[in-house]
């Protein structure tokens, strides 16, 4: 008798601990989903909020959705499905992201968007975004002064679907469209993409070759310009300005090859969502919709200070 009940207390124990033992949870999952990784500004904000999140003591996966909708969907669906418990996210599209975002409400799991918007105020749990207009307002008054204001000018857009795209553009032309004397000669999208950037600098430069300045809506586009008025000898004579604090530009800037750029902070991004979900977990439940991220204008004058 006294062996039957000393076996069924070690079952009991044995089951306790299978279950987390005295009331002990698992370990709650963050997935960090970014629009593209073939960035290495996205790869920033991808790396530290994952690193922010395990900091915190959770799990964390980083799953890429290429600047891709149809796979930002599966992505959702597959961390949904799989027992993700927060999502800190870069969407791809500020419209077609939302019912992404709508399905995770929908399973009670928040999402806390980094750097890029989207159109709903109902959707996502929080949304922490560059103050990319004001931003470009600051490059806008530094390429005014660069060309004395006249000249002929590039424009290169980010993604059309994507907020910022229109928020940098509208900061930019908020400034220089006051200027007469600027001529913007050619306006196309490069989808943020430094190869794609320099395909659409290349053709651009056959029909417009006497240009003195570029305009592009992130660095990565500003590298593929650069790149291409390098192959069109054309580097030392047109000015490139560029958006978001990356590495090779700061370096480009530091040389005198780029003008200015703005510089992001995807790290106070990464760690601001990722202190958000942990305060989630642990009750929080009123966030602020929109967190502006203050944008700081980068050019020769102040490069010395941001080239660390």
């Amino acid at each position: 008798m006294k062996k039957s009940i000393l076996y069924l207390i070690i079952l009991l124990g044995l089951a306790a601990c299978s279950s987390g033992g005295s009331g002990s949870e698992e370990t709650k999952k963050v997935a960090v989903v970014i629009s593209t990784l073939n960035n290495p500004w996205f790869v920033v904000l991808a790396e530290s909020a994952a690193e922010n999140a395990r900091e915190l003591g959770y799990e964390a996966k980083i799953f890429d959705s290429q600047n891709n909708p149809a796979t930002e969907s599966d992505n959702f669906e597959n961390l949904i499905a799989s027992g993700f418990d927060a999502i800190l996210f870069n969407p791809t599209d500020a419209d077609g992201s939302i019912v992404n975002i709508m399905k995770a409400k929908a399973a009670e799991v928040p999402v806390f968007c980094m750097d890029r918007e989207v159109n709903a105020d109902d959707a996502a749990t929080s949304q922490i975004l560059s103050d990319n207009y004001s931003g470009c307002v600051e490059i806008g008054i530094e390429f005014v002064k660069a060309l004395d204001g006249r000249g002929k000018y590039v424009e290169l857009l980010g993604l059309v679907g994507d907020n910022n795209t229109w928020a940098r553009s509208g900061g930019f032309h908020s400034v220089v469209d006051e200027f007469p004397g600027l001529e913007m000669v050619a306006q196309q999208s490069a989808d943020f993409d430094r190869n794609r950037a320099m395909e659409v600098m290349e053709t651009i430069l056959q029909a417009q070759p006497d240009i003195d300045a570029v305009f592009c809506g992130n660095d990565a586009m500003a590298m593929g310009a650069y790149q291409a008025l390098q192959g069109a000898g054309k580097a030392d004579a047109v000015k490139v300005f560029g958006f978001d604090g990356a590495a090779d530009v700061i370096e480009k800037i530091g040389e005198g090859k780029i003008v200015a750029t703005g510089m992001q902070y995807p790290k106070v991004m990464a760690r601001t969502a990722a202190e958000y979900a942990h305060e989630y977990f642990n009750g929080r439940r009123e966030f602020p919709q929109r967190v502006p991220v203050e944008v700081e204008l980068v050019d020769a004058g102040n490069v010395d200070q941001y080239q660390e």
